[in-house]
């Protein structure tokens, strides 16, 4: 008994290291500090990085100043510095309480780094964890630091991490006609790549414009690959709380150009799809104002549609079968879509808007985006830093 009770224990101390080591065995950049201290030391460091930006579990910015590294500024994002503001809240300038450093928002008047903020500085840091979907605005904020960083001939070091959306490629890719802030490179919906290849791509297809590149070092991954399933430590924005959103999160998105709530004000964000038509489906949810939801769509409204929650979503992948579907249930077609044609900016181009209203069906409507896909796929092989 004695001997069967420690031999449990070695089985379950060796299981652990196990689960240790394989999680060891994937290094983003950040916890690579090995490889990009001797770039950082001895000069004054600008960061862009929000509450994804973590060295174990603790802060980026808190461990290099431990190290000794002088952080001058802080670039936040969208959602802010720690990650709390709902979507498309202004984000507001100020002093980080815990560190002091001052923070300059780059949402809301001032996308991009000005000349004048990066005149101090002598390296530009980037480490955000991105979702992989083109109309997440973490990647446009990097396209403006880039252009910035270019302009002014400073070098920015991306700290990359893994895509949790990576191990596929689809979707429409983006019309130029339709750039925005929630999509600012002609790359498909699900564009298969890290922040640091997408880095690479912008630079090697020219898309700061007049010819500008980047000075850019990326600090890869370790041990990492596309079909590599990756769990996120950190939530990367308040209403995409675990991973079944984040896979998910390609295919609801669209719904936020239209009537249907994704689950904003809910507990679980784009995870649930409804609206107050009860043709929808049974399931019901009724969203509320919350932290990181604040007047979210239908608000107060019994919403009745689908509870994805159990679905496969890996395997799923991006469709359009629920957007087409509601489309189709809608008592109101013309008022399906929401006025500002904002689904436009998400699909990037007027197609799908077109398509449902001409009751194209999904396989004609995929037909209609491969030539360009594929064109985008043959591009993308040129970027990849990960098998």
């Amino acid at each position: 008994m004695h001997f069967m009770k420690h031999f449990i224990i070695t089985l379950c101390l060796l299981s652990q290291l196990a689960v240790a080591q394989s999680k060891s065995a994937l290094q983003t950049g950040a916890e690579q500090t090995n490889l990009y201290l001797p770039s950082i030391r001895g000069k004054r460091v600008g960061m862009v990085v929000n509450q994804t930006s973590i060295i174990g579990r603790r802060h980026l910015v808190d461990s290099l100043k431990a190290l000794g590294i002088t952080i001058k500024t802080i670039f936040a994002p969208e959602h802010g510095f720690r990650g709390q503001a709902s979507a498309g809240d202004k984000i507001a300038d100020g002093r980080d309480p815990r560190t002091g450093i001052s923070i300059i928002s780059l949402y809301g008047k001032n996308l991009k780094p000005t000349p004048q903020q990066l005149d101090s500085l002598d390296v530009i840091l980037f480490d955000i964890q991105d979702v992989g979907a083109r109309f997440y605005t973490y990647i446009s904020t990097l396209h403006y630091v880039m252009e910035a960083c270019a302009g002014v001939n400073k070098p920015l070091i991306i700290l990359d991490r893994p895509n949790p959306n990576g191990h596929y490629v689809d979707g429409p890719v983006l019309d130029p006609k339709f750039k925005s802030f929630v999509g600012m490179h002609p790359i498909p919906i699900v564009h298969g790549l890290t922040v640091g290849e997408l880095a690479r791509m912008i630079n090697g297809e020219n898309w700061l414009g007049g010819g500008k590149n980047c000075p850019l070092t990326v600090i890869p991954v370790k041990g990492y690959t596309h079909q590599t399933a990756y769990e996120l430590p950190v939530a990367p924005s308040p209403n995409l709380p675990n991973r079944q959103a984040i896979l998910l999160y390609p295919s609801l998105c669209l719904f936020e150009g239209t009537v249907v709530s994704v689950g904003r004000g809910t507990d679980k964000q784009f995870q649930v799809i409804g609206s107050p038509n009860p043709k929808n489906g049974t399931f019901q949810f009724t969203p509320v104002d919350k932290p990181g939801a604040m007047n979210p769509p239908n608000e107060g409204q019994v919403c009745y549609g689908l509870d994805l929650t159990k679905v496969d979503a890996r395997k799923l992948g991006f469709t359009l079968k629920y957007v087409i579907d509601f489309y189709n249930k809608a008592p109101d077609k013309d008022k399906f879509i929401l006025g500002t044609n904002f689904i436009d900016k998400l699909y990037g181009s007027d197609q799908l808007r077109l398509q449902l209203k001409a009751g194209v069906s999904e396989a004609d409507i995929r037909k209609s985006w491969q030539p360009a896909l594929d064109a985008y796929k043959t591009i993308r092989k040129k970027y990849l830093l990960y098998p």
